[in-house]
């Protein structure tokens, strides 16, 4: 067994990053950007009035002053004139302000008769108008890499960037193995069971921005698992679940080396995933997760999601931890390094007392792991300790 530190390493050394493509800015969200935006023009474009009001010059801000009303000016449509001595424009918010102007007076401050205003409330703390340029100029950047916000495409927008340039999805093969697995709703017989983990890890997978697609269940026959892998050519990475252990119906391992595959490691001192694999097939990048259902998803969170970001261009790092105060005591961990399923409330972080492998439903209430480094020994309540959130 290598510990998980080392075994990341290598999984991570698998990971090749993709190329690039380019997308029309509505379909950019969620995507990871590969080169900078640049700002094609200035915005606001233009001097803007920030509220409804009159533009005025500051120098007519006086409470009482009567001042002639010249026009007006919409978003969107400039006033042709220029503001002078003793004049006011109506406008509203978004407006270009008029040559002359360089106060807006909200319409709450003045009273209207006509075609005059007069100044109720000479109110100078802010002149309410928003300078051109005064959020970003032409050649202000969005730097790359980073996963596009609903803010970042609103921002590339209003830079006039109608296309951006994406790092391609990663292709992941999703391969379950099992005479014992059938599709959900399906009739399992009694000595069956459904299979869960190709969902749940396909969910998480295009969660993290890859393009996950699940292949027909392989069965514990050698020629079955070949005809498997040949389905999943293309793919950028291989994932195969269950089968690789050590019992005598466990064949991904001796397949995939009938085919060519470079194993990187076997066995990772960690629970629950001690049975994991990882390699090159035939340049593809292949990881091999254990049956148990929880294991297959806390490995996928160890070390699928970090090999995903690597590929996509993002840091090639371990998932982030933080820090949490833990709610019970617990006992000494031993050999391997556990990563148990817990519940964050606030900043308090307690673990489930059940925590086999084969808990699902487990899982499902848990929002983190709870990290117990190899022989870490007891710890009791208030003690700090690290968490991975999920």
């Amino acid at each position: 067994m290598i510990p998980v530190s080392e075994a990341l390493d290598k999984v991570l050394s698998l990971a090749a990053v993709l190329e690039t493509e380019v997308v029309p800015l509505r379909d950019a969200a969620g995507r990871v950007l590969a080169e900078p935006v640049v700002a094609l023009r200035m915005q606001p474009p233009f001097a803007a009035s920030a509220m409804d009001g009159y533009a005025i010059r500051a120098s007519d801000l006086a409470a009482g002053a009567v001042l002639r009303v010249i026009g007006e000016a919409p978003a969107g449509r400039a006033f042709q004139g220029a503001v002078g001595p003793g004049e006011a424009l109506r406008i509203f918010t978004g407006a270009v302000v008029p040559a002359g102007a360089d106060f807006v007076v909200i319409q709450e401050n003045v009273a209207r008769e006509g075609d005059a205003i007069t100044i109720t409330d000479a109110d100078a703390h802010n002149d309410n108008i928003r300078p051109a340029g005064g959020d970003f100029r032409p050649g202000d950047r969005i730097e790359a890499p980073r996963e596009l916000t609903p803010s970042d495409i609103a921002l590339a927008a209003a830079m006039n960037v109608p296309e951006l340039v994406v790092r391609r999805r990663p292709v992941v093969a999703l391969l379950a193995t099992g005479d014992e697995l059938v599709m959900p709703g399906e009739a399992p017989r009694d000595d069956q069971i459904v299979a869960s983990n190709s969902f749940g890890l396909k969910a998480m997978f295009e969660a993290a921005g890859a393009d996950a697609r699940m292949l027909p269940i392989a069965r514990d026959t050698e020629a079955s698992l070949r005809m498997a892998f040949a389905l999943a050519e293309g793919a950028d990475l291989v994932v195969t679940i269950g089968g690789a252990s050590v019992g005598d119906h466990d064949l991904v391992g001796k397949v995939a080396g009938d085919l060519g595959m470079e194993r990187a490691f076997y066995k990772v001192a960690m629970r629950p995933g001690k049975p994991l694999m990882a390699g090159r097939l035939n340049r593809t990048a292949m990881v091999g997760l254990p049956g148990n259902p929880v294991s297959a998803m806390v490995c996928g969170q160890i070390f699928i999601l970090p090999m995903l970001r690597a590929m996509l261009g993002l840091a090639a790092a371990p998932a982030p931890r933080q820090a949490a105060v833990l709610g019970c005591d617990i006992p000494a961990n031993g050999i391997r390094e556990h990563f148990m399923r817990a519940r964050v409330e606030g900043a308090i972080v307690t673990p489930y007392d059940r925590q086999d492998s084969a808990l699902l439903s487990v899982l499902s209430g848990a929002n983190a792991l709870l990290v117990r480094p190899v022989g870490d020994g007891p710890r009791k309540q208030g003690e700090s300790v690290e968490i991975l959130p999920l």
